[in-house]
C-alpha cells in the first residue's frame, strides 16, 4: 500500500505540481485548499505525511500545524512546511508549532520527492 500525503495550499497550480511530482513517485496525495479544509480531511483520514503552506485564507499553516499536533493521531506524523517564507524567525515559529522540516517555494520537484522519501520512505 502506498503512503498517503495531505498537500495543503491555497494555490491550485502549486498543488497540481506537488500532486504530479509525488504521485509519479508512487504516493497517494490528497489536496486541501487551506488549513481549515486540511483539518477537515485530517479528521477523516490519518496521513503518513502532511505538506502545508503558511499563508492561506481561513487558517494559516502555523495554526493548522498547532491544531493537528493536538490530535492524538497526528502527534508523530511528519509535517513539512512548503512556503515562500524563508526567514529564520518563521522557521523557528514553524518548529515551535510542530513542523519537522521546511522547503522554500518555488521548489524543485525532484528535491521535494527526495525529502519526502527521506522522511516517510
Amino acid at each position: 500500500m502506498s503512503k498517503s500525503i495531505l498537500a495543503v495550499d491555497d494555490s491550485g497550480s502549486l498543488r497540481q505540481m506537488v500532486v504530479f511530482s509525488l504521485m509519479a513517485a508512487g504516493y497517494k496525495v490528497t489536496e486541501a485548499i487551506d488549513g481549515q479544509d486540511g483539518l477537515e480531511k485530517a479528521k477523516k483520514q490519518v496521513f503518513d505525511l502532511v505538506l502545508t503552506d503558511q499563508n492561506m485564507p481561513r487558517m494559516d499553516g502555523l495554526s493548522f500545524i498547532r491544531t493537528l499536533r493536538t490530535m492524538t493521531s497526528y502527534e508523530k506524523v511528519p509535517i513539512l512546511m512548503l512556503t515562500t517564507e524563508s526567514s529564520d524567525e518563521m522557521k523557528s515559529k514553524g518548529r515551535a508549532a510542530g513542523a519537522n522540516g521546511w522547503l522554500v517555494k518555488p521548489f524543485d520537484p525532484q528535491r521535494l520527492t527526495e525529502v519526502v522519501k527521506k522522511v516517510i520512505g
